[in-house]
């Protein structure tokens, strides 16, 4: 029997995720023994007492023991030298994010650790199942409408003009985060500016076919109030919004960063984010004013010059914590229950199990064979 390891996520003050005993107590009927690492589930108001009742299986161990165990579980994936810490030929469960982590496979592989990524975990129509849309776009644009109703003395006021969002990304986070500005990114918000008869939300929906057009997104910025990046691009070293366009914007607008993609230089450049000179925040900072210290974080090269509010989190789901635990607790679990039963090495994405194809797909092994063909 498999064993199963759960590190502590402590990447920042701000995070306070940990799987919630309900997840635990679904885990009994495997029979696979539990590692957690002391003090897991306490920043959510949790000891070990809530563990151990629901499922017999769980002890209490260091972090060198979470990180020891056959199948080791951490959403946000482990620091450099945490990945040390886990032994060849162990799974690690882990939000990997393959496409813009190339050092990090390139570790995985020495290392000898088998990576399975919740991110690349997908159902036969090639579906993420791992994955909370809702509470990332909701989270973001909450965040976002606050910011700007703090800016503008007039958000709540009948007299205004109709606030005008611009959503760059059409995949399931942009759909929602559409569907959250015309509700002023939360009920509370709406119902405020009911109340005050405040005039409503026109959303843009921006395709790929249009944000390419400069000339068009040139047009468009000066309107916006609230511009989203939503977006999975194919090339992640070139921007869609460069510096110089943010400085066409009005300059108390919100620049709303979804995807949150890291600045990372490899051996092919500089991997940047989609708007140019932008920081990404934390669980810690998600409002981010045009002098934040996070601005010279960003490498140089990058231009900062025109510089918005920016609403970013680089891991947006955990503004909602145990909201966001109790999906994924949802989602994760049978993946584990298949892991524990089976040898992964032996998964195939055609086998029979439904569980089991998911799993392979999501393996680095997979990816770098389908980027080949690809």
């Amino acid at each position: 029997m498999k064993t199963m390891g759960f590190p502590r996520m402590m990447k920042e003050l701000g995070e306070r995720r940990a799987f919630l005993p309900e997840f635990f107590g679904s885990l009994q009927a495997c029979g696979a023994p539990v590692t957690l690492e002391s003090g897991y589930g306490s920043r959510l108001g949790y000891d070990e007492s809530d563990y151990r009742s629901v499922n017999k299986n769980v002890r209490i161990g260091s972090l060198e023991e979470a990180y020891g165990q056959d199948v080791v579980v951490i959403l946000r994936a482990p620091r450099m030298d945490e990945l040390e810490m886990i032994r060849r030929g162990a799974v690690l469960v882990s939000m990997l994010h393959y496409p813009t982590r190339a050092h990090r496979n390139e570790v995985l592989k020495e290392l000898g650790i088998k990576a399975v990524s919740l991110d690349s975990v997908r159902d036969d129509f090639m579906n993420r199942i791992v994955f909370n849309p809702t509470g990332t776009s909701a989270n973001g644009m909450e965040l976002a409408f606050q910011a700007l109703a703090e800016a503008r003395l007039d958000f709540f006021s009948h007299r205004r003009r109709p606030l005008q969002v611009g959503i760059m990304g059409l995949g399931p986070i942009g759909q929602k985060a559409a569907r959250w500005a015309g509700r002023f990114g939360s009920h509370e918000m709406l119902e405020r500016a009911r109340q005050s008869r405040a005039r409503g939300v026109i959303v843009h929906m921006l395709p790929r076919n249009f944000t390419c057009e400069r000339r068009d997104m040139e047009r468009l910025l000066p309107r916006l109030d609230i511009l989203v990046d939503a977006t999975t691009r194919e090339d992640p070293y070139k921007y869609i919004v460069d510096n110089r366009m943010i400085g066409l914007m009005k300059p108390d607008a919100v620049i709303l960063d979804l995807t949150a993609d890291p600045y990372l230089t490899d051996g092919l450049g500089t991997q940047v984010k989609a708007i140019e000179g932008i920081p990404t925040g934390d669980l810690s900072n998600t409002v981010i004013r045009t002098d934040d210290p996070l601005y010279e974080q960003i490498p140089d090269g990058v231009s900062t010059e025109h510089r918005r509010t920016v609403v970013s989190c680089n891991a947006w789901p955990g503004v909602k914590p145990e909201e966001c635990m109790r999906l994924y607790g949802i989602q994760i679990a049978p993946l584990l229950q298949k892991l524990v039963k089976k040898d992964p090495y032996a998964m195939r994405a055609d086998a029979p199990d439904y569980f089991e194809r998911a799993i392979a797909r999501s393996t680095l092994e997979y990816y770098e064979a389908n980027e080949r063909k690809g």
